[in-house]
């Protein structure tokens, strides 16, 4: 049996708002994404992160790991969707999946400590 496919998307930490920070900071919020991408991938996902920015190449870079591969999951990360989030770049970053990834079961986390757990909701 293959191995299901997870696409983490999510802000660049680097770029987040610091009421999206909150008390961390982009280094830390970074490590977090890094352990639970591990922690899928020891659950059996083959897992891909897509880190995109604040507008300018996000909507190229989805559209171009979303069109390379099948995933059998998206989870789109709290930085895009959290206030005060880039609302209408959620908006097309959703729309993205929708028509790219058809098959894909969407979710999200709530923190970065979440990700395996919002992924095992749907797959």
């Amino acid at each position: 049996m293959a191995k299901k496919s997870v696409l983490a998307i999510g802000l660049e930490p680097a770029l987040a708002e610091p009421a999206i920070l909150r008390q961390t900071s982009p280094d830390l919020i970074r490590s977090y994404i890094t352990s639970q991408l591990e922690r899928l991938r020891k659950a059996g996902y083959d897992v891909e992160s897509c880190l995109i920015d604040l507008g300018e190449t996000a909507e190229g870079v989805v559209t171009g790991v979303l069109k390379a591969k099948e995933f059998d999951c998206v989870m789109i990360g709290a930085g895009l969707r959290s206030p005060p989030s880039p609302l209408l770049l959620f908006e097309r970053i959703l729309n993205l999946v929708h028509t790219l990834a058809p098959g894909a079961k969407i979710c999200f986390n709530s923190t970065p400590a979440d990700t395996l757990e919002a992924v095992q909701r749907w797959i």
